[in-house]
């Protein structure tokens, strides 16, 4: 299945599943015969926003190398962010696949056929790598996904009363497969979001925390992770940065503070 496809079953699947909940004997649904209409409004809105968080996320720059790192001249601050400048001594390896010249922290992804800024990885999901640019957003899509699904499990078990009889569940089955396909989503995007929290907190990637062994400036630095400043700067820098960062610079720092 393509980008597009995955994109229209996601936007099906949380407006099949929202509508439903909607038109059950769920709380929601009281909440409208009684006129109380703030909360189900409140409901379709989060939907919608975690929608629209998908197509960004899944549709962004993720932080793409361009070929020698040259800005192209009158693109703005929103089209691209600032590249740092590096000292004069550190020179840049070049990808063997796309030949520009790659900064330190990213890597060549053989499915988008670029090289991506502070690599994490490349998610299915949104058929978009994860990288520099991309990867807040990323995180407070999962965040806002993760209310929707905590607020839909809450109001799908609302509509759960069990009858062990056949029409009951010919009625409800629709409830049911919702309740079910709620639980497991949750439990994805609640250890996705745990994770690449306790990543960010560290400053490191899902990249370099699996391949460590295997990553030169990791294998051959004295310090376990070099771009780790504390939990405080690192959220900082990771949420609050409006430009790329020379991560050679902290890298060169942090080691020669050892000798």
């Amino acid at each position: 299945m393509g980008a597009g496809g995955l994109r229209a079953v996601h936007s099906a699947l949380s407006a099949a599943v929202a509508l439903g909940l909607l038109l059950h004997r769920t709380d929601l649904q009281r909440q409208e015969e009684h006129g109380e209409l703030l909360q189900p409004l409140v409901f379709v809105l989060l939907v919608l926003c975690s929608v629209l968080l998908y197509f960004k996320v899944s549709l962004m720059d993720p932080g793409f190398v361009q070929a020698d790192e040259e800005v192209q001249p009158g693109k703005t601050e929103e089209q691209s962010m600032v590249t740092p400048a590096l000292p004069s001594n550190v020179k840049m390896r070049r990808c063997g696949y796309c030949m520009v010249k790659q900064p330190m922290r990213a890597k060549h992804c053989q499915l988008c056929q670029h090289c991506v800024r502070r690599y994490d990885h490349h998610c299915p999901w949104i058929e978009n790598c994860v990288g520099e640019r991309n990867h807040p957003l990323f995180i407070v899509y999962l965040s806002v996904q993760l209310v929707v699904l905590l607020w839909a499990w809450y109001i799908a078990w609302s509509g759960l009363y069990f009858e062990p009889s056949w029409d009951w569940l010919q009625h409800n089955i629709f409830l049911i497969m919702s309740f079910l396909l709620i639980v497991i989503f949750t439990i994805v995007v609640l250890l996705l979001l745990i994770s690449h929290l306790y990543l960010v907190s560290c400053n490191t990637t899902t990249w370099e925390f699996m391949s460590h062994h295997r990553i030169s400036y990791l294998k051959h630095s004295e310090l376990e992770n070099p771009f780790d400043q504390g939990v405080i700067l690192n959220l900082w820098r990771f949420f609050c940065s409006c430009h790329f960062t020379a991560w050679e610079k902290i890298y060169f720092h942090r080691d020669s503070e050892l000798v």
